[in-house]
């Protein structure tokens, strides 16, 4: 399997990536997008069924394209993407992983995302974009998703073309939605959001134009980052979407850290404080930097209400907040980052420069993971810890952690 839909096969030297086949799969195929090195597959007939193979549970699967691995039995899943993280590792930096329990499986693998997001169509139908032709595809429900989408739906038909995104957030309340407009919000848009959450149909509801931001009922969300510590913070502010796998992951954080009373930590892309106020909790100062002004509001007023003197942030984007930090000689001895999807390739300088002695990375994307992990190791850091955790079961995503120490 690759990181993505598409498993290999050989064809006279050349790979062929198919998307919806599985290792161990004999098929019949009709080729495309043929390049020297490769070409594009589409299954035309399953001649021979990989033992891991099963019948998509969700109707949508075929169609929807969101749960890519959906057709995968889960346990075979949870095998193949540590056999996706060990190639990576083994490829680009020669280290040796051992795909046995490399990575820990969802204690559930239906209906784990505490969020989900939902394009409108035509008449009021909700549903998602094909990821290969952008198509849509309506749905009445989403098998991944902790909450019902009957709210998102109801919305969808109040607001017609004037919405073309809605999120639904799991909230202890109810749902919160967090509707993205065409324009501003209007007298209409208030009314329909005023009545809906009177009516009790769900708990709050955001609606949002670029930088425009209503929220009208109660839009907060509860997150525990681990017992005893819940981060409290609006719906449309970021928040990992399997909560039961977020408490694994921050406990191995917290862990890797190993800290004590006045460690100095940097957080970077801290966000709410998913891994900033636990670590404050045990006595560390703790610094979380991140763009989000709101995010950084919310971690304050957690840490306030948690009882954490020793806990700062600073709304700030990553690379000025690094320079900021060296030319006022701050120094962490740990330093945090789970920057997005596409890295920290502008930040590996800075970041070396801070002279951290250990270095904690969470990513969702293997392949820029390990092209950072190779610069950060050609700046005197070894690779002392890899785990992944699978927050997205049925889909090719992993969320992965890796500790450095600097030698």
């Amino acid at each position: 399997m690759t990181f993505g839909p598409c498993a290999l096969a050989r064809l006279d030297g050349k790979t062929i990536m198919i998307p919806g086949a599985v290792p161990g799969d004999v098929v019949e195929i009709t080729t495309s997008s043929e390049k020297r090195d490769y070409a594009l597959g589409a299954i035309v007939r399953i001649v021979q069924a990989a033992l891991p193979r099963r019948e998509a549970p969700c109707p949508y699967a075929s169609s929807c394209g969101g749960c890519d691995w959906q057709h995968i039995q889960y346990d075979a899943q949870t095998r193949l993407k540590a056999q996706v993280i060990a190639d990576e590792f083994r490829h680009l930096l020669g280290i040796e992983l051992d795909p046995d329990g490399l990575v820990e499986p969802a204690p559930v693998e239906f209906g784990y995302r505490s969020r989900v997001r939902v394009k409108t169509g035509a008449g009021g139908t909700i549903g998602f974009r094909h990821p290969g032709s952008n198509s849509f595809v309506p749905v009445e429900a989403c098998l991944v998703a902790a909450p019902p989408l009957a709210a998102a739906a109801k919305l969808a038909a109040a607001l017609g073309r004037r919405c073309a995104e809605i999120e639904v957030v799991a909230a202890q309340r109810g749902e919160v939605l967090i509707a993205s407009l065409a324009s501003a919000p209007g007298s209409f848009e208030r009314k329909v959001a005023r009545q809906m959450t009177a009516d009790g149909f769900i708990a709050g509801l955001v609606l949002r134009c670029g930088a425009v931001r209503e929220s009208f009922g109660d839009v907060r969300t509860a997150c525990e980052a681990e017992p005893g510590c819940v981060i409290e913070a609006d719906a449309d502010l970021f928040s990992q979407v399997n909560r039961a796998q977020n408490l694994k992951l921050v406990a191995a954080v917290m862990q890797l850290a190993d800290l004590s009373a006045d460690i100095r930590v940097l957080d970077l892309f801290c966000g709410t404080g998913n891994f900033s106020l636990p670590a404050a909790r045990r006595s560390a100062r703790v610094l979380g930097l991140d763009h989000d002004a709101l995010a950084i509001e919310s971690a304050r007023n957690n840490a306030r209400r948690l009882g954490l003197p020793h806990a700062d942030f600073i709304a700030m984007r990553a690379l000025d907040g690094l320079h900021f930090l060296r030319r006022s000689g701050f120094r962490p001895q740990v330093l945090m980052l789970d920057p997005p999807r596409a890295g920290a390739r502008d930040l590996i300088e800075p970041i070396v420069k801070l002279g951290a002695d250990k270095l904690i990375y969470i990513s969702c994307n293997p392949s820029t993971l390990v092209r950072d992990l190779r610069q950060f190791m050609r700046s005197g850091y070894k690779i002392q810890t890899v785990r992944g955790f699978d927050f997205f079961p049925n889909t090719h995503h992993i969320e992965i952690l890796a500790s450095m120490v600097l030698t």
